[in-house]
């Protein structure tokens, strides 16, 4: 029973949540993926205590047809020098599926 680990109760977030932080490089390139696949990106923000019973809020309106990933960037890091303490997520929209390709957690509140 040496090996039996106590549990820690952590928020997760989505898939991302349970690996190491990613480095800035690994962000850029999920964001790239986004753009790569043709998907719409957009930013949400929440307190973290509201984060799995309300709505996320929406950051502008998503960026349709972005394919800059250091405007999505400055716009991921506009919203969190706006709101430092709140949970800042990327989406990428996915047009032909009318559903979310991809989501994560960049910024985990200060």
């Amino acid at each position: 029973m040496a090996d039996v680990q106590d549990y820690k109760q952590v928020r997760r977030y989505e898939t991302f949540s349970y690996l190491p932080p990613m480095s800035a490089e690994q962000i850029r390139a999920q964001i790239q993926y986004i753009v790569s696949q043709g998907w719409n990106p957009a930013v949400e923000h929440v307190e973290p205590n509201r984060s799995f019973t309300h709505y996320w809020y929406m950051w502008k309106l998503p960026m349709f047809g972005e394919r800059s990933v250091d405007t999505i960037l400055a716009e991921l890091e506009a919203c969190h020098r706006e709101y430092p303490g709140h949970l800042v997520k990327l989406i990428g929209y996915d047009n032909y599926t009318q559903s979310q390709g991809l989501a994560f957690v960049v910024y985990r509140g200060s």
